[in-house]
């Protein structure tokens, strides 16, 4: 009888742990979950939330899934992330390398899917009769410069994803603490510009675009401002049609972020977002998605006459 050699069996052997190891990293932890079926949670920056809960209505009506939306500021969703609070987030930016490794520690390699581009509005109270706003004005005002057009800008969340974009732009490290007001949520925004003439509200547009039931009169009561980028001569409205044309210059992508590090519901939300029905839902919401939907079109060789 012959033996098999030692040292190729052992190798052998070796070769199927590390498959099976490999197979069960890639398993959801609740044997359930698939990635069109089971509950997870999707940690999702405030200022992003309607087009979020949008997705999810008919993600779940679709397939056997839930999915908790948690809604926080950008730095709060980071840190929730970052502390297994949940595996996905939406973010209006990518991880950065410092964060990419907290994952790449726990041997997790985050998967990141752009599926939109939204932007950043300015609204005022519907009383004031301007509604165009250069950009250079507002970026002087967070640098504390004197602006005499200006009265005041209203932010949703000191650790919000609106006033890091701001101060990025304007080369701040912290908003000024004269004429600056802030609260905890887009909503919030929008009902104090309603009620106070002089102050600009800074926003997530897609809360402009569809509001809910209980926020349509309050959007009523404000304009949504063009914008005049900086250098720029003309003004631009956050539309769809400017977003696509790259004229509004207050644009920034959106990206759903996978650290699950399995095939799990995190894998299937991303792909339905990305793909052709999520893709119309971001078109429907007012913003720009990143795979425009195609259309069906029929054409029939005859005009078929109605019954009489």
């Amino acid at each position: 009888m012959k033996k098999f050699p030692f040292i190729p069996f052992v190798f052998f052997l070796g070769l199927i742990i590390v498959f099976f190891a490999c197979n069960q990293n890639n398993k959801p932890k609740n044997e359930e979950e698939t990635i069109l079926k089971g509950s997870t949670s999707v940690l999702v920056d405030e200022t992003l939330l309607p087009i979020v809960e949008d997705q999810v209505e008919v993600f779940e009506s679709l397939y056997e899934a839930k999915i908790k939306v948690n809604a926080k500021s950008e730095a709060e969703t980071i840190l929730a992330l970052s502390k297994d609070t949940s595996k996905i987030a939406i973010l209006s930016r990518k991880l950065n390398p410092e964060e990419v490794k907290v994952f790449e520690s726990k041997k997790i390699k985050p998967r990141t899917t752009v599926f939109a581009t939204d932007a950043i509005a300015f609204i005022s109270n519907q009383r004031n009769k301007d509604t165009l706003i250069a950009l250079q004005e507002v970026v002087n005002f967070l640098k504390g410069m004197p602006n005499s057009s200006i009265k005041g800008l209203v932010f949703d969340n000191p650790n919000s994803s609106t006033v890091r974009y701001m101060n990025e732009l304007a080369g701040i490290k912290e908003l000024p603490s004269k004429g600056i007001f802030s609260f905890k949520t887009n909503e919030e925004v929008i009902q104090f510009v309603s009620e106070n003439e002089g102050m600009i509200g800074v926003v997530g547009v897609n809360w402009l675009m569809e509001p809910s039931l209980k926020m349509r009169p309050i959007v009523d009561k404000i304009n949504i401002l063009s914008v005049k980028g900086i250098g720029k001569t003309d003004y631009f409205a956050p539309t769809q049609n400017n977003l696509a044309e790259k004229k509004y210059p207050l644009a920034r992508d959106l990206y759903i972020i996978n650290c699950q590090g399995y095939s799990g519901l995190g894998m299937g939300f991303a792909s339905f977002i990305a793909g052709e029905v999520g893709q119309r839902i971001t078109l429907k919401s007012g913003l720009l998605p990143v795979n425009m939907p195609g259309r069906n079109i029929k054409i029939r060789k005859q005009i078929e006459k109605e019954n009489k």
